[in-house]
């Protein structure tokens, strides 16, 4: 999974993206106090207990182990957030050939992803945020090309998901259930992750 549009670098500075790959930053909603942060985070969450940052770092978290698995429980019940994008990749494979496909929502606009946050904090220097995505089953739309997807969060669950109690947020982790998402067969130039520009999301034929 890749991601379309999401804006990298630092939260003050955005810088649109068509083709954002693992351990590059993302940009993050979270909330405090009531109020909506935006800030960055690198894709690919380290926990805030880590030993040796230079661990495998996962990219995704199942949202069906994400509340009791080590790797993500803190996060989960302290720390989510929300990734906001235009639209990701997923690959269908037939072979060894690896086809992309875009999914977006049918108007264009942005939609949200559930996602864990973590601050790992070194002995001396700046402290690291990172990030994962949660992924669930794949719903009628996703499912011809991957047997998962990325937890789609609703307009109206933003506010739970980001402060609701750990039971709630668990409700939420379901997939995307609405007819908006649409996909599209793009071209094989996604699949390098150094390509970038907006006609990666032009359909093809």
């Amino acid at each position: 999974m890749r991601f379309e549009a999401v804006w990298s670098q630092s939260a003050s500075q955005f810088v649109p993206g068509w083709n954002i790959a693992p351990t590059r930053p993302l940009l993050v909603v979270t909330q405090a106090g009531g109020a909506r942060l935006l800030q960055s985070a690198t894709w690919g969450l380290l926990p805030h207990w880590a030993k040796d940052p230079a661990m495998v770092r996962p990219i995704n978290a199942r949202a069906e182990t994400v509340a009791a698995k080590p790797m993500f429980r803190d996060a989960f019940r302290k720390a989510r957030c929300l990734l906001p994008i235009d639209g990701f990749y997923e690959w269908q494979r037939d072979g060894a050939v690896r086809q992309p496909w875009y999914f977006h929502m049918r108007d264009r606009g942005p939609f949200a992803l559930a996602g864990l946050l973590s601050q790992w904090c070194p002995a001396t220097g700046q402290p690291l945020d990172s990030c994962a995505v949660i992924t669930t089953s794949a719903n009628a739309v996703m499912a011809p090309v991957h047997d998962r997807m990325p937890v789609i969060v609703a307009r109206v669950d933003w506010g739970a998901w980001l402060s609701g109690e750990t039971t709630l947020a668990e409700d939420l982790l379901r997939p995307f259930g609405g007819d908006g998402l649409v996909a599209d067969r793009v071209s094989k130039r996604v699949n390098k992750a150094s390509n970038d520009g907006p006609d990666l999301i032009e359909p093809e034929c």
